[in-house]
């Protein structure tokens, strides 16, 4: 087992954001959650994360309320990569990643030949070694962004939920990402707004509205012309790729 919701709502006031849903991430597979604006993927993300309390329902790791899970220990196995984040310390990109070791640190331990290999093995994953000891106010807005991808990397964590990874890449990284987090073996669930790269990455694909799960199944189930049409407001003809067999979906003009 791993991550799972259980009916879970979330509100701001009166307003609910998260509205009774329930999903299960299988394990070593990739989980895209997929929405127009507005419609709760990026909130879905933090309340499995743990960063927030439900109103109703629950979230379980393995089965365990993570409400009975010290943060220490969730720390240590799923790792979030937010959408904006930033700082304003010109630290250098290593010190940076390096972040990502702190939960596996023991408290009157030191840093250690493990913690080294993890952070520079995240950098190479993500084609950031060469650029190590650069500080981050001079990385582009992707570049940065492959950088907090290596600081969730090296948490070495058995979860990753990732929201929006590929803000800011140009095409040839938005591949060359999701190729990897696809390829990896841990859980990930991935918020995205590219409809096609969900179709070409994801094992399956949740579709969320006004906060409510609409569709929930793989991407050849889900991602239909008339979804397309009545969630996303496009018009739109999908048929198979002839490179990869999954969806590819043509928009119409």
């Amino acid at each position: 087992m791993t991550i799972a919701a259980e009916n879970l709502t979330w509100k701001v006031g009166s307003t609910v954001i998260v509205d009774n849903v329930s999903l299960k991430a299988e394990p070593g597979k990739m989980l895209g959650l997929l929405g127009p604006n507005g419609s709760g993927k990026s909130s879905l993300l933090r309340l499995l994360a743990g960063l927030r309390r439900a109103h109703a329902g629950r979230v379980t790791l393995d089965g365990i309320d993570l409400r009975q899970i010290k943060r220490s220990a969730m720390a240590r196995r799923v790792a979030l990569v937010e959408q904006h984040s930033s700082t304003e310390s010109n630290v250098k990109v290593r010190d940076v990643v390096k972040l990502g070791r702190i939960p596996h640190l023991p408290p009157f331990g030191g840093w250690n030949r493990a913690d080294d290999e993890a952070v520079d093995a995240a950098l190479g994953r993500v084609g950031m070694t060469e650029r190590r000891d650069q500080y981050w106010q001079s990385l582009s807005g992707g570049e940065r962004q492959r950088v907090h991808i290596a600081r969730a990397l090296a948490q070495t964590p058995v979860e990753m939920l990732l929201d929006e990874p590929t803000n800011h890449l140009d095409i040839q990284h938005q591949i060359e990402l999701l190729r990897l987090v696809s390829a990896l073996s841990l859980t990930s669930i991935v918020a995205m707004h590219d409809l096609n790269h969900a179709a070409m990455f994801c094992d399956h694909v949740v579709v969320m509205q006004q906060g409510r799960i609409v569709a929930y199944g793989t991407p050849v189930e889900v991602l239909t012309e008339k979804l397309l049409r009545e969630v996303f407001r496009v018009a739109a003809r999908v048929e198979p790729s002839p490179h990869h067999g999954r969806p590819h979906i043509h928009y119409l003009l």
